[in-house]
Order: C-alpha cells, then structure tokens, then sequence
C-alpha cells in the first residue's frame, strides 16, 4: 500500500540537551534519536520539546522554506519570475502556471507538508494526555502548555501552505495511526480555515508574547507570531479562492467575519511594540536573515524559519539559488540568479527616495572579477538574498549558508491592520492611514515628508494597500497569494503585460527610457544597497547627474557602446517573440499559461492521486 504522503511519523526521543538562545539559528539541531512510544516521550519535558522540534523541522530543508515553497511556489506575481525557459515538469512550469502533475517540484513538498501536519497531530494528542500536562507542577504544566500550542500553531502553517496551493486538500486531525482510513478526500477549506483559526486562538492565549520567552527569538511560534499568522489565515478565508464546485473565484458573504478577526490581533499586536515594530533600517531585515549577528532589536522579525547544518534537509539554498547573481568564478564563488524581476517592477518605485527599489531589485550582478556590473532589464533578480551577506566560503562548492526565510514580519501586521479596518469601516481610519503611512515613511528615509499622498476613500485606500505591499514585500513570497485572495491575480497578469510592451515600444509612462544603458565594472564596496547601486559605473548622458537619472533618460539609443563600456539591453531586452519573448513567449513570458478560474490553484502530484484515488484533482489539469 503506497500511502507515503500520509504515513505516520515515528516520534523520535532526542539524546541529550538542546540550547537555545536568541541569537542562535540552530534551534533544530538534533542528536541521534532512538525510537520511543509517544507515552514515554510526553512524559518529558526535554523530549517534548525534541518532539515539537521534530516538526519544526518539517518547515525547512529543500521541499520546505529552504527552497521550493519560499521560492518556487509564489512565482509569478508582478514582482518576480522564476529565470529560464518554460518546461511543464519542472519550476519554470510552475512560474508559466504550466505546471503538469508530474511535475518534479510538487510531490516531495506535498508530503513533506503532511509530514509536518501529522508530526503535529502526535503532539497535540499526546501532550494533553501527559500527567505533565494534567498534574506537573506550574511550570512544568506552563511549558507542556507551550509546547501544545507550538504543536498547533505549526499544524495551522501546514494546513494554510497547503490550502493556498492546492484548494480543498485532505485533512488528518489525528495521528495517521489513529485515522479511520488514511484515503481521505478533499475537504471543505472553509471548514479546514475555521478549525485551524480556532486553534490559533486557544495558542496564542497559551503562548507568552517574545519578551517572556526571549530564547525562542523569532525561529518558533509566540504570541505575537500566532496572532499575525491568525490575521493572515483570516484574510485568506475572508478573500477569495478558485472554488471546486463551480470553478470560480469567489468569496463568502461572511467575509466580514474574517476581516474583524484579523483586524482584533492586528490592533492587539499594533498595542505591543515593546514586543515588536518597525526595524528603521529596511536592509537590516534581510541583512539579519543571513547571520547569527541579529540587525533586528525592533523585532520586526515576528517568525522566521530556521535553516542550519550545510545540507538539503535542514538548511536553505536562500542566497544561491535566488538573489543577486555571482559569477563562479569571483572570490565569492557561485549564487544567485534564479528569480529575475519583471523589468516593469523597477518603475514601481520612486526613482529617487524609496530605499526599498535597490534593496529588494538586484540591478547588478558581480562578476568573474568580483566587480559589480548593471544587469539588463530583463536579467535583474531579487536581492534581498544574497552570498555576500553570509559567512561564505568562496572555495567551497556548498550551496546552503543558513540563511533564514521570513513568514511573518511587522509591516505586514501594519498592512494587513490597515486593510481590515478599510473594509469594515467603508473607509480608512485615522489609525489605519498611520499604518499605511508608518511603512511609508520607513520606506522614504530621508524624504519622510514626500511620502505618496494617502487617498481616504475606500476604492482610492485599497489600491495603496494594494500598491503598498507591491513595494514592500517584493520577493518575499507574500505578492501572488495576495492577488489571489483580492481575486486581481488576472486582471494585474494583463495590466503587466500592457505594461511590458509599452516599456519595449516607449510607450505611456516609459517613454523616455532608454533603449541601452552602458555599463563597466566597478568595485563590489558591500556598503548599504543605496549608495552601492548609487556607484555603479554607467555612461552619462546629456541631463542625467545621477546613476539614478540615467534609468529614466532616452540615452544614446545606439546598439555600440563608448570605449571602455559594455552594452546593456534595456527596453531592448525586451521582446514580444512567439518563442523567446518576455511578454507572451510560449518559453519565456509573463505567466504565459495562466487561466483564470483555473491556473490559481496547483495540479495534485500525479504520484499523491496514486497513492490516495479519492483525491480528486484539481479543475484544469
């Protein structure tokens, strides 16, 4: 019986020790384990905790965070695409919303996922159970109770990563050993929605605010945590979703509901910023992913997930396989490159006084001689992972340098507080244009007062939160599901592609671009994003002072370069070729083979409806 992505996982009695600190990344390191029955392991507090890290683990590793979920998985939206040409069995099919069901890149994180869920149903049945639990004394039954909601909150991410790709997929509430029958068919994710955000409620009251647990720092579940991925779930259960009934997007009449509960614990979180807030150096956020030195005492960092140890299971390829791109051959040694930027998404920003365009955009890539050199439009990646930021190894072939995934940051609380309060109220309120202003302002250091002027009418304030979390969350992992859940995913998939030709042809807002840029190397200084793009080496042209100028002057328009400079396509760069072009290129276009009503959910993997026949597979495929 071939029931792999459903199979109970053995509870592992971790030998010896863990330590914790806040400052460390290696919270999921784990000894040899000997297999124990669950009886044993709750009657523990150590190895209940081993056992609650045991699904921690779950999160991480290539068919985790560490790669395919963070980096795969949200790829098209109007910020990213995955680099390469179109194949329906691999990544780039699932960027192009090509993907088929046998797709390589579906399966192993499908049951990882429900490894992760059934790790947690262990824990959730058994440490209740415990005499720890029941009859320990205070501390033992405050750390037992902790150690539940953990088991909870983690169940709850599972559910929810699942839910956002693949629809109404089958749920377990109990160990695999336990279930009635391990062919379960798809549920209600309504249903599923509403019994996971119960579950947020009972952990988040069990669950200390950071400050009270301060050696779990921002790599496990605390209350803030649990109250920000309780807002996030309810935004998705109160937005809309592809239906399987009738193969239409659609949202509930109840939607109110939801957007009240996210808007009570993002209110509740927005009341404790002793416990978290804005970082005021945006870089600093991704700079503190990269390494154990933490650039975060804000606390903006609200849940991060944890990646360690130099392998495929427990570490990330954040750095290598996405962000700024490193030639093999620099002392950095390879990474990056495989995530490239819609050339359009660069004009998002404001040219001059929104720090987040050169921290989020990979203009540059460093060279064979370990100089920084312009990238063409079209070849720009994300940037806010990066080899350089981590404590690499230029020799080493390794391609995991430990570098964190962000779930859940502060802005977000902000936005999304923001959001809820401008659909309940028919319109913003005061408190909810400070929020929106508050990631502004960050945004717009040193121009702080020449923030966008904020619209106080509904349909006006939802397109800035719309616009907002464009530019603050770009790569993030955050921008495709949120087009989903406003049911816009379309209608911006044709807006970018409008915006694509008229940047090839010159067009409207792109009309005094350039066609080339001309570009030579220049010293890679590492200094704040800002000023290192600012001191790129680009060709002056007539009335452009700044590096920044010459992104939005016509220039020379010639296809050879000045003496000493290297041409840089860039609205050349791009093209509307049947085969090869980047706007509806059957290889290489803007979501090429998205469908509305039918591409915003994944294919099931081919091997998961073998396994269990009572799946049925998702409309489209």
């Amino acid at each position: 019986m071939k029931t792999k992505f459903i199979q109970s996982v053995l509870m592992a009695a971790v030998v010896g020790a863990l330590s914790i600190t806040s400052s460390c990344k290696k919270f999921l390191v784990v000894d040899s384990p000997s297999v124990s029955v669950p009886s044993t392991v709750f009657e523990s507090t150590s190895n209940t905790n081993s056992a609650v890290i045991g699904i921690y683990n779950r999160l991480i590793g290539d068919n985790g965070y560490g790669n395919r979920i963070s980096c795969l998985y949200p790829l098209t939206a109007d910020d990213f695409k995955t680099s390469g040409n179109y194949s329906s069995s691999d990544r780039r099919g699932i960027s192009m919303y090509g993907a088929s069901s046998d797709n390589s890149d579906l399966y192993n994180p499908f049951v990882q996922l429900y490894s992760g869920v059934d790790r947690a149903n262990l824990c959730i049945k058994y440490i209740p159970l415990s005499k720890l639990y029941t009859s320990g004394t205070a501390s033992e039954k405050a750390l037992m109770q902790r150690y539940y909601a953990e088991a909870l909150a983690l169940r709850a991410q599972f559910l929810y990563e699942l839910i956002r790709n693949w629809g109404d997929v089958p749920v377990y509430f109990v160990p695999a050993s336990d279930a009635e029958t391990l062919f379960n068919t798809n549920a209600n994710r309504d249903e599923t929605y509403d019994h996971i955000l119960a579950d947020l409620k009972i952990a988040e009251d069990l669950l200390p605010w950071r400050s009270g647990i301060t050696e779990y720092g921002s790599f496990r579940f605390t209350k803030g945590a649990v109250k920000g991925l309780r807002a996030r779930i309810a935004l998705a259960r109160g937005g809309y979703s592809l239906r399987s009934n009738n193969h239409t997007m659609e949202r509930r009449a109840d939607y109110a509901t939801y957007y009240k509960i996210a808007f009570d614990e993002c209110l509740d979180m927005i009341g404790h910023r002793s416990e978290h807030t804005l970082n005021p150096v945006y870089e600093n956020i991704f700079k503190t992913l990269h390494t154990t030195t933490r650039y975060d005492d804000a606390h903006e960092l609200i849940f991060e997930v944890a990646a360690f140890g130099s392998n495929s299971n427990t570490d990330s390829k954040l750095g290598y396989y996405n962000g700024i791109r490193f030639n093999s051959a620099s002392t950095f040694g390879q990474g990056g490159g495989g995530m490239n930027a819609i050339p359009t998404y660069f004009y998002e920003f404001d040219k001059s006084k929104d720090c987040r365009r050169d921290v989020t955009i990979g203009a540059f890539e460093i060279t064979a001689n370990s100089k920084k050199l312009l990238n063409a439009a079209n070849n720009q990646t994300d940037a806010k992972f990066r080899k350089s930021w981590t404590a690499f190894n230029g020799t080493s072939s390794s391609q995991s340098f430990g570098v964190n995934w962000p779930v859940l940051r502060f802005a977000d609380v902000l936005l999304m507080y923001a959001e809820a309060d401008n659909e309940l109220n028919n319109g913003p309120s005061a408190k909810a244009i400070s929020a929106l202003q508050e990631v502004q302002r960050r945004a717009y250091a040193g121009f702080e007062d020449q923030i966008p002027a904020t619209p106080t009418d509904k349909a006006g304030f939802f397109n800035a939160i719309v616009k907002e979390r464009l530019l603050e969350f770009g790569g993030e992992g955050v921008r495709k599901y949120d087009l989903i859940r406003w049911n816009l995913i379309a209608s911006k998939f044709e807006e970018t592609r409008t915006k694509l030709r008229q940047f090839m042809n010159g067009e409207g807002a792109y009309a005094n671009l350039p066609l080339y840029i001309y570009a030579k190397e220049s010293n890679y200084n590492q200094t704040a994003t800002v000023p290192e793009v600012a001191s790129m080496d680009l060709y002056g042209v007539t009335g452009a002072t700044t590096v920044n100028d010459i992104f939005y002057a016509p220039g020379l328009g010639a296809s050879s370069a000045p003496s000493g400079y290297t041409l840089k396509n860039w609205r050349k760069s791009v093209t509307d070729d049947p085969l090869s072009g980047g706007i509806t290129g059957t290889l290489s276009g803007f979501a090429t083979y998205f469908e509305a009503n039918k591409k915003e959910l994944f294919p099931y993997p081919k091997s998961a409806l073998n396994e269990n026949p009572k799946i049925v597979q998702n409309y489209g495929y």
